[in-house]
């Protein structure tokens, strides 16, 4: 019996862990392959098409910068996305030893406030980073 628990806990950890394996992947992809170099990856739809910088502009620079540890760097040129990485680390955990012990996760971030606060925040930095005195906030 404990030899099938152990393995329902392991096979309950594929999806965080593919998650991260994922993300590790796309990180280390991007550390490679720089954002800086013309041709390398898509512009960004919304600035293509407005001209205007959307709440992701930035998220490759500031992946290849946290890459190669300039954390300065990866700051100034997504604030948004970096002040979120922390909380979806945190999220990310909660959710990997839910799975493990087969429990649910109660937090309320997934609450009325959180979810209104979040968006609220990101409107108000995709707005904000395109106003003339916003332009620290631009990649």
């Amino acid at each position: 019996m404990e030899a099938v628990e152990g393995r329902s806990r392991w096979k309950a950890l594929a999806a965080p862990l593919g998650l991260l394996a994922a993300g590790a992947a796309g990180v280390a992809f991007v550390g490679l392959v720089s954002p800086y170099e013309a041709g390398h990856y898509p512009v960004c739809p919304f600035l293509g098409i407005t001209g205007w910088y959307c709440p992701g502009c930035g998220g490759l620079r500031m992946t290849y910068e946290l890459a190669h540890g300039r954390f300065a760097e990866a700051f100034s040129r997504n604030a948004l996305v970096f002040v979120m990485l922390p909380l979806a680390a945190y999220l990310w955990g909660l959710w990997t030893m839910a799975s493990w012990r087969g429990t649910v996760v109660r937090t309320r971030l997934g609450s009325r406030a959180a979810i209104i606060a979040l968006t609220g925040s990101i409107l108000v930095f995709w707005v904000v980073r395109n106003l003339p005195f916003g332009r620290a906030l631009a990649p």
